[in-house]
């Protein structure tokens, strides 16, 4: 019996990124980008923290594409510039990529250029660089013997612009300095403020670069695209579900003045709202792959899994630009933040009687509850208006700073404000309507197969995603 060996031909050949750079531009920081995790290699301001050849492969439908190869920092260029053209005065006929072969192989593991020896090797196992640039730097010497040495190589060459939020100036000076190096296919991808954008264009720089991979890398593109719009569709659902199991949540009240009984339905409203947004705040994190752990290094202003600034704060709704003048918003500013009902409907005891009378029963099949407790003069109570304000604001102005945070960020994120937020327009008349129905808090089957339900999370849903 013959064994027919694999055709290796069929197989197709991963595509080989080699991440290089001067040491502390962000080359981890691309790559946790890139497969935005937190838990690739490690990132500190120190130079040279990362001392090895890391890989990392990114795949589409479990189909793997290509593989990142995070390099150590070149740390000494001038050094590296100086060997190299030893080299090349003893093999003047040499081509060049065969003067880098040599060097690597003449390299010893105590040779005081042993980390840059690492570089060149990768980049010679490499299909394209990424050469990674810090704008805030200016166009040293070094890093122009840097790129004469990777362009001795022979491979293609992507300079990615990395820390450009707001330095502008320096951009164009970069740009204008790779001219001399004919280098035009750069490409901005900030690792700390992160956009989809920049990672579609990167890959698609690659395909006009590498032409027999364009068809894998499309693949990947569509993949990674085809993922980002569900991360981001999953965050807001899972908002618009936070705002639902609020709104229709309600405490039943006693007619009769009882103040213990009144402060323990309140304290169980505001516990209740505390605790939904909190569950919600994990799930987001959990959705964008950023764990509690992340949050405590990060100092997202979140304390043992919940909000640093309380909901039921006194001053949060100026932070959140709303009308502090309103009676509403007094009371939710003095912890309040609950609103006295009838059912939902405001039906007077005369009405209710002539709604039980005269109410067919899927009537009074979903009103029932509130007739019954307007003739008994129970009221409910809910988180008023302005709570669930300041619940969606926050919800949204987090889901916006999730889908634009890179893996590498390591600033405070700021969450405590969202001025330039906004609510939808039908926002009173969607809270309505959640309100009626309490059933939807309690049971997600019935809310979910529900067409009037469906219609107010597809609103939500559209308002958080509108500027995204």
């Amino acid at each position: 019996m013959m064994v027919k060996k694999p055709n290796s031909l069929n197989t197709p050949l991963l595509l080989n990124i080699a991440v290089v750079g001067h040491t502390n531009t962000g080359k981890t920081s691309l790559i946790r980008t890139m497969l935005r995790s937190t838990e690739f290699g490690i990132i500190e301001d120190a130079a040279g923290t990362t001392r090895h050849v890391e890989q990392a492969t990114i795949s589409a439908n479990n189909e793997p594409i290509l593989n990142l190869y995070d390099t150590p920092g070149l740390e000494d260029s001038r050094a590296l510039f100086a060997q190299i053209k030893k080299l090349q005065a003893r093999s003047k006929l040499s081509p060049p990529i065969q003067i880098l072969e040599q060097f690597v192989t003449d390299i010893s593991v105590s040779d005081p250029l042993e980390q840059e020896a690492k570089v060149i090797r990768q980049v010679l196992r490499s299909d394209i660089l990424l050469y990674i640039i810090d704008v805030r730097e200016p166009f040293l010497e070094k890093y122009r013997l840097e790129l004469e040495i990777l362009t001795q190589s022979g491979k293609p060459i992507i300079p990615v612009f990395n820390f450009i939020a707001g330095h502008d100036q320096e951009l164009t000076k970069w740009r204008q300095h790779l001219t001399a190096f004919h280098m035009h296919a750069t490409l901005e991808f900030d690792t700390v403020a992160f956009t989809f954008d920049a990672e579609k264009r990167l890959y698609q720089k690659m395909q006009t670069l590498l032409e027999s991979h364009y068809d894998r890398l499309q693949k990947l593109i569509d993949y990674r695209a085809t993922l980002w719009n569900q991360l981001c569709l999953s965050g807001a659902k899972r908002i618009a579900e936070l705002i639902a199991n609020v709104a229709c949540y309600r405490e039943s009240k006693a007619t009769k003045n009882n103040l213990i009984a009144d402060s323990l339905i309140e304290n169980r409203l505001h516990d209740f709202v505390r605790k939904a947004e909190q569950h919600c705040l994990h799930d987001l994190l959990a959705i964008f792959n950023f764990s509690e752990k992340d949050v405590e290094i990060q100092n997202i202003p979140v304390s043992n899994g919940q909000w640093q600034l309380d909901i039921f704060a006194p001053g949060i709704l100026k932070a959140y630009g709303l009308d502090v003048g309103s009676a509403a918003a007094k009371g939710a500013a003095a912890g309040v933040g609950i609103d006295l009902m009838v059912g939902g409907m405001s039906l007077g005891a005369a009405s209710a009687l002539g709604a039980i009378a005269g109410a067919g029963w899927s009537t009074f099949k979903r009103y029932g509850d509130e007739i019954k407790a307007t003739v008994k003069g129970t009221k409910w109570q809910c988180a008023d208006e302005t709570t669930l304000q300041v619940l969606y604001l926050r919800q949204k102005h987090l889901l916006k700073k999730l889908m634009h945070r890179g893996h590498a960020a390591q600033d405070t994120l700021q969450v405590d404000k969202a001025d330039d937020e906004k609510l939808p327009n039908d926002w009173s008349k969607l809270i309505s309507t959640l309100r009626q129905n309490p059933s939807w808090q309690e049971h997600s089957a019935t809310r979910n197969g529900n067409p009037q339900y469906q219609q107010i999370e597809t609103r939500l849903i559209g308002e958080l995603l509108d500027e995204k």
